[in-house]
């Protein structure tokens, strides 16, 4: 028998003092059965500090492999900024930077992976590409005991993260790289 899909309820009290936003979000959003808990709250993770406005998910989920993940689209139809999650492959980030004004990666992976592989290949605008690296002890720690409806308090300040609950809270530096 196959796994469900799972709803989230995330209310998030934004302080990002790095970018000068402050903001209360509040979105649903489905974790698949194919996906993993550190895939999903980098994805919660990466729109909270993006967060701004039509910024949104893809409609698509995880079955669009050639979209963004998260995205904003201007008026004209270009892609404004185009998100991605994870370790995705150089030539979908060629067509991200070719396709986008602004390309980020989130990854909880090891970064240095997408930027080995994009030294062995052509990438369009490459050092334009930022890509950002949570600690995947930090996402497990979250993920522990998530309930279905979160309230988080994320506070981003000189790339420290600390995400706080009524309970909890932790604190992790975000790693930036980019291709040479």
């Amino acid at each position: 028998m196959s796994q469900a899909t799972v709803l989230f309820r995330f209310r998030i009290d934004l302080s990002d003092v790095d970018r000068g936003v402050y903001e209360q979000l509040d979105f649903r959003l489905a974790l698949h059965p194919s996906e993993s808990m550190l895939y999903f709250l980098t994805r919660v993770l990466a729109f909270s500090l993006n967060a701004q406005p039509d910024l949104q998910f893809s409609s698509a989920g995880l079955a669009d492999p050639d979209g963004p993940t998260v995205f904003i689209n201007e008026m004209n139809g270009r892609t404004k900024l185009w998100i991605e999650i994870g370790n995705p492959s150089i030539k979908k980030l060629h067509k991200a930077s070719k396709a986008a004004e602004k390309v980020r990666v989130y990854t909880y992976k090891d970064a240095q992976l997408i930027i080995n592989e994009g030294q062995t290949e052509q990438v369009h605008n490459a050092s334009q590409i930022q890509i950002y690296a949570f600690d995947p002890k930090f996402l497990e720690r979250l993920a522990k005991d998530l309930p279905r409806d979160v309230r988080w308090s994320v506070l981003h300040n000189d790339r420290v993260l600390t995400v706080s609950t009524a309970d909890k809270s932790e604190e992790s530096e975000i790693k930036r790289f980019g291709f040479n």
